[in-house]
């Protein structure tokens, strides 16, 4: 039997995806010096800047693709450059259904959505994302994510939809991301991800931090190792991490599988 060229590419990549780069050092070298010099704030998506590594939003588009989430929940917003990304990745999955289904496209009439949560949102922030092409797939919410208020209204807007992907991405502290673990992770659907932001604290020094009530030792890494120790419906895909070799996010791509 012939086989399938595409197949045996996948599994290919499959295979070389399984381990590590024997070059970890040398790439942990490089997200040292790249953090240090702010690399990840250089970039623009669709307008509005997202402080984000791209090999990351590349392993986001990825993610989105093949969950299809109708509801993508974020917290952090900062300049809304993700909120963008998100809403952008679920317009495309309206497209892309509009077409299989042989349909006129109304984009206002969207199930999809993006619900950001923030602290703080600043008003030419909030201006700035309202006035967006966009802006109809995004809703937002002030205050702290770890709020019983918030995390309650969260669960409430969360039963509308079936699949649901999170970002954690605000507060770095071990105790918070700990405790937004607790609170939105169970609404991600099965077969979908919470994504785990700025893991990558736990790799560098401890000098380049010095203005943060995070560190080495206190950081969304080592909530994620926390959490999973009681939580086996998730499981790190340790394939996205091996294959971005540079991310903010290693051990930090959760998969859930039960």
């Amino acid at each position: 039997m012939k086989k399938d060229p595409i197949k045996m590419f996948y599994d290919t990549r499959k295979d070389r995806l399984k381990f590590p780069s024997v070059n970890m050092p040398y790439f942990n070298e490089m997200m040292i010096k790249m953090m240090a010099e702010d690399y990840e704030y250089n970039f623009d998506m669709l307008g509005r800047p997202i402080i984000q590594m791209p090999q990351d939003i590349v392993a986001m588009q990825e993610i989105i693709w093949s969950v299809k989430p109708d509801l993508i929940i974020e917290t952090g917003i900062a300049h809304g450059g993700s909120l963008i990304f998100s809403a952008s990745m679920l317009a495309m999955l309206d497209y892309c259904d509009a077409v299989e289904q042989g349909c006129v496209l109304d984009p206002s009439k969207s199930k999809r959505k993006v619900l950001g949560l923030d602290i703080d949102i600043r008003a030419h922030n909030r201006a700035a994302i309202e006035a967006h092409p966009l802006s109809h797939k995004i809703d937002m919410i002030e205050g702290s994510s770890i709020d019983e208020g918030i995390i309650k209204q969260v669960h409430e807007i969360a039963k509308g939809y079936e699949k649901v992907l999170v970002c954690l991405d605000s507060n770095h502290t071990h105790d918070h991301v700990l405790a937004e673990l607790n609170a939105y992770a169970p609404l991600v659907s099965v077969g979908s991800y919470c994504a785990v932001f700025d893991t990558v604290v736990e790799d560098m020094p401890a000098e380049m931090f010095p203005d943060r009530p995070w560190g080495p030792g206190d950081n969304p890494k080592t909530a994620v190792w926390e959490y999973l120790k009681n939580h086996p419906e998730f499981e790190i895909d340790q394939s996205i991490q091996n294959k971005l070799l540079i991310t903010v996010a290693p051990d930090g791509y959760l998969k859930r599988i039960s």
